[in-house]
């Protein structure tokens, strides 16, 4: 609140960069800068020197440097799985042999079970479901834009509707925070009244089933049928003698499934014990870096075994992996700083006080709705977001009378998913983006239609609901 309009520097310029000149990277760096300047009264020198060691501090944090580490693992992950034949293996197990995958539409349904079914984290459902689907959809010829949209759509909107793990706890925490009365009744009162959350993720779903798309995602989705969809981690770049060359092409379902099989497997476990015995309550976090890491060991080990590989040739193409996803890494840690730097501003806060002024009781929820999909777009936080508008939401609902408190809950939850979904610094975008090998600006720009049509939707039910209580 204390640097008022210039709070709104740093995400805006990020933004506007962003989609004008297709460079996430350098917005996000010159957003960051520009917040840095202003905390630092102007001093071009001093900022640029905040700038440096804002990125470095984003490692101060386990959960980023997490989350980066894993980006990195699961690139050198899935590049051996390809190089091994696991992956065309795997796709022609699924699409051909068995056909238990015969279509674009069968595919993509896939994907969508997959993405609901990893509820736990919006991070973790990223990178899992755009991993294990990515290689089927591209055999599908499913656009990289649409790959993308799905993942992304079933990651964090569906945590919300389903709070059984740390986003459960967060959100009861919020509510209690002010005063509100039987938290986790309030709570599953409001999941039926999320509107956006409960829009996107069936929306996906119905135009898996149809097949209709519009606008820009229509275009790509007609470019991916006519063209096809090339794999990104290719053996055109394969060092011949990093591979044991037997003359046969290797097509193995079982390098791609054993190593995933052990990821998912590692990570029920991990998230068992350390939840002791109650696997929502567990670390996702260290299940999923146990679990890609020993995926690897197994990999390495069935690959040598196999006579695929060579011990060097494969740390050589997990290290290529690694390379391979650094800008995806780079993007997040810049993410990250961003995040920092706008909770350091106080630009939620801020953007907050601007809206207080319009509400009124009936209009309330749709209001609030607007102004948490608002502050969660510039900031690309969900949760920053929630904790922000949560405490201007509810004393004001109380203050002018609103009878549905569950109804208000939602019109937050929903608003700050918003950004999280659509916002082009949001760390979702990216890791959305690195799984699926997607350009994070044609995915904002496919995307960001369908997230605004569901919140308008979103917007106009709250009117009318808001009006009827």
């Amino acid at each position: 609140m204390e640097h008022g309009l210039l709070s709104i520097i740093p995400p805006f310029l990020a933004i506007t960069l962003a989609l004008v000149f297709k460079n996430v990277f350098v917005a996000l760096f010159l957003g960051v800068f520009s917040g840095y300047i202003v905390l630092a009264g102007g001093n071009i020198f001093v900022g640029f020197n905040d700038t440096l060691f804002a990125l470095v501090k984003v490692f101060e944090s386990n959960s980023n440097t997490i989350v980066i580490l894993l980006t990195a693992l699961l690139g050198g992950l899935t590049l051996v799985m390809e190089k091994s034949g696991g992956v065309h293996g795997f796709v022609d197990y699924m699409t051909n042999k068995k056909a238990l995958i015969k279509s674009k539409r069968g595919s993509l349904v896939f994907t969508w079970l997959l993405g609901v079914f990893v509820f736990t984290s919006g991070t973790i459902s990223c990178l899992v479901t755009g991993a294990v689907t990515h290689p089927m959809n591209d055999a599908m010829n499913v656009s990289r834009e649409k790959q993308a949209f799905f993942v992304h759509t079933t990651s964090t909107p569906v945590c919300v509707l389903l709070p059984l793990s740390a986003w459960g706890a967060f959100m009861m925490g919020l509510l209690e925070a002010q005063g509100i009365t039987n938290a986790p009744a309030v709570l599953i009162r409001s999941i039926p009244l999320n509107f956006y959350c409960i829009i996107a993720v069936f929306a996906v779903l119905l135009i898996a089933i149809t097949g209709k798309d519009f606008g820009l995602m229509k275009k790509a989705e007609e470019n991916a049928e006519r063209n096809g969809v090339m794999p990104v981690a290719l053996t055109s770049s394969q060092n011949k003698s990093d591979m044991v060359d037997n003359g046969v092409k290797v097509t193995r379902p079982r390098n791609m499934v054993i190593p995933i099989l052990t990821m998912v497997v590692t990570i029920a476990s991990v998230m068992l014990i350390t939840g002791k015995g109650n696997i929502l309550k567990g670390n996702g976090y260290a299940g999923i870096l146990w679990g890609v890491a020993l995926s690897l060991i197994v990999a390495g080990t069935l690959y040598t075994r196999e006579k695929i590989y060579t011990f060097e040739g494969f740390m050589n193409d997990v290290f290529q992996g690694f390379g391979n996803i650094f800008p995806v890494a780079s993007i997040l840690i810049l993410a990250f700083a961003m995040g920092s730097l706008v909770k350091t501003l106080g630009t939620g806060a801020y953007l907050a006080s601007l809206f207080s002024g319009f509400l009124t009781p009936a209009l309330l929820p749709a209001l609030i709705f607007v102004i948490a999909a608002i502050i969660s777009f510039s900031t690309g936080s969900s949760m920053g977001t929630h904790a922000v508008v949560m405490p201007l939401a509810m004393p004001m609902a109380i203050a002018l009378g609103s009878g549905n408190i569950p109804l208000i809950a939602a019109a937050v939850f929903g608003g700050g998913i918003f950004g999280d979904h659509a916002s082009p610094i949001s760390d979702t975008t990216a890791m959305s983006c690195g799984t699926t090998a997607c350009d994070p600006i044609d995915h904002v720009r496919t995307q960001l239609p369908y997230a605004l049509f569901f919140a308008g939707i979103s917007v106009v039910l709250y009117v009318i609901v808001g009006f009827l209580f």
